[in-house]
């Protein structure tokens, strides 16, 4: 490849990356607005919850109530004024009071004077008549403090890559939050729905990070392949084992949330596992790729058996850290259940036969095998590609992508 070639290639990237971005914008826009459309509304009061900030604490004053004709504290009422952040009554003071009960073990702590707090409106009348109390702490502000951090050590260390990793993760939690998730509220096939969001940022996150080139290609192929094998295992077990979604109190209130269409809770379980094996697969692809097409580039004689021993190679010293990053995350994500029904199960047998359990097993396993799955199909791919259109050789396509 010549130096001009080389010179032009950063320019060909920021166009592809810009190309790629404003087709994922219109998409995302679009698939918004039609899953949206097909949205059961709920009765929501969007002035129920407000953040503010609090100016003073007024007082703090025991609270009691009687059983029978004995008085007994049920903990500390601690009132004080804050001044709204959002709404319609932005910068408008209002009287709020906190609760703490001493017989509740996780407490927050007392407020203080320049705290910025979510407050709830317990009472939905007139704004003049409502009654607040607060609910958190404004935990989103330092959230964004360390996003911004994040966010700047990417473009310190990654440089343009950084930026485009910021793009292409941008992408993607737009797509999840405004695509998927009003998508499966709206009750479209949750099954075609998550293999169409994973294919989306499979493709988004490739282009935008490395461009319009054969080891995008490769890396998009291995990866949508290695998804698929996830998605059909999981689609698999989740007949063979009669699975039925219901894991937690969070499942039982999905399925009743909308009455007249309930949630498919085993197609949530099926989406879980593949969006959140993507990451992880797609992290293996492109790692096998970028090494094979460095040899293709480097080696003398780069052929296809060549590619071929290195990719299995390369990917048997990946496997062991890779499915170990995915068991680790799901027990990390899981640990609080795990710990509660480890202490409280009567048996090992009835532990582990526990569908909450067994979902979190299955995930692991299955974005495992799905990795494992990734490195031949990557490995195949590389080598049938690279090998096919190496400059310099007779019969080479004239097409070859760089």
């Amino acid at each position: 490849m010549t130096q001009a070639t080389y010179r032009r290639k950063p320019a060909r990237d920021t166009i592809v990356m810009i190309v790629t971005f404003l087709v994922s914008a219109v998409l995302i826009f679009l698939g918004n607005r039609y899953a949206v459309s097909r949205m059961t509304a709920l009765d929501r009061d969007p002035d129920i919850y407000q953040k503010a900030r609090v100016t003073q604490v007024l007082r703090r004053a025991s609270a009691e109530s009687e059983a029978g004709f004995v008085a007994f504290s049920t903990g500390v009422n601690i009132t004080f004024e804050a001044e709204l952040l959002g709404g319609a009554h932005e910068g408008e003071v209002v009287t709020a009071v906190q609760n703490t009960d001493p017989d509740f073990p996780a407490q927050i702590r007392d407020v203080q004077a320049g705290d910025r707090v979510i407050l709830q409106s317990i009472q939905n009348l007139t704004p003049e008549d409502r009654i607040w109390s607060l609910t958190e702490y404004v935990r989103t502000d330092d959230l964004l403090i360390l996003g911004g951090v994040f966010f700047a050590l990417l473009i310190l260390f990654g440089r343009g890559k950084g930026f485009r990793t910021i793009v292409s993760l941008g992408l993607t939690c737009l797509a999840v939050f405004l695509v998927f998730i009003p998508a499966v509220l709206a009750g479209f096939n949750i099954y075609v729905w998550s293999v169409l969001i994973c294919v989306f940022i499979t493709a988004s996150t490739l282009l935008v990070v490395y461009g319009a080139c054969s080891k995008t290609v490769t890396s998009a192929l291995g990866c949508i392949g290695g998804v698929l094998v996830s998605g059909l295992l999981t689609f698999i077990m989740d007949r063979v084992m009669q699975l039925t979604g219901m894991t937690d109190e969070e499942s039982m209130y999905l399925l009743l949330l909308y009455p007249e269409h309930p949630i498919d809770l085993r197609a949530v379980i099926f989406s879980a596992i593949i969006i959140g094996a993507v990451g992880a697969i797609m992290d293996v692809s492109i790692s096998i790729s970028s090494a094979l097409q460095e040899i293709r580039d480097t080696a003398a004689e780069p052929s296809f058996r060549l590619l071929v021993r290195s990719g299995f190679n390369i990917g048997r010293d990946m496997m062991g850290t890779m499915a170990n990053t995915l068991v680790l995350a799901y027990i990390g994500s899981a640990l609080s259940m795990v710990l509660l029904l480890s202490a409280s199960a009567d048996s090992i047998l009835q532990l582990l036969n526990r569908e909450m359990i067994v979902v979190e097993i299955l995930q692991a396993l299955v974005g495992s095998i799905g990795i494992l799955f990734t490195i031949p199909l990557t490995t195949l791919v590389c080598a049938l590609l690279y090998t096919g259109k190496r400059p310099g050789r007779r019969g080479e396509s004239a097409l070859r992508m760089p």
